[in-house]
């Protein structure tokens, strides 16, 4: 035999007391203060144009240049960092402190137009990489008309 019960939407709303149950209320969560806080910095970029060249700044402190990779390919240009640090503090012959980071970036990225590989440019200094993207001459957009 099955037996029907009566469903009151409200019913639970209206037997809500916030003061019989005051610190459920107002529960937050605790968090750390320093959740998910990133040790080393993001690559942090400005891409300029004018009508012959890409300007492309990159922040990308603590790196050196020989761990930067750039490439090319017609209008993608990818951007590839690594960085190995690590330090060590020693009193005597104990050691009371040894930190290690390993990281890698890379960023990529489509341009409006193709880049002449062969004039591209890339320096590096300060943390700072910046490279000049010239466009590909004579390549032109050809517009198709829609019967």
């Amino acid at each position: 035999m099955t037996s029907l019960t009566r469903f009151d939407p409200f019913g639970s709303v209206v037997g809500f007391d916030p003061f019989r149950n005051f610190d459920e209320f107002f529960y937050m969560p605790r968090m750390p203060l320093f959740r998910a806080t990133p040790s080393e910095p993001d690559m942090k970029m400005d891409l300029t144009e004018d009508d012959k060249n890409y300007v492309l700044k990159a922040e990308i402190p603590g790196v050196k240049k020989e761990d930067i990779h750039v490439s090319i390919d017609g209008n993608e240009v990818s951007i590839t960092a690594e960085m190995k640090k690590e330090t060590e503090e020693k009193k005597g012959s104990t050691v009371l402190r040894s930190e290690r980071y390993y990281g890698r970036w890379t960023r990529s990225f489509t341009l409006g137009n193709a880049v002449d590989e062969a004039k591209a440019e890339a320096k590096y200094t300060d943390g700072v990489l910046m490279l000049t993207l010239p466009k590909k001459a004579g390549v032109t957009v050809k517009e198709v008309a829609v019967h």
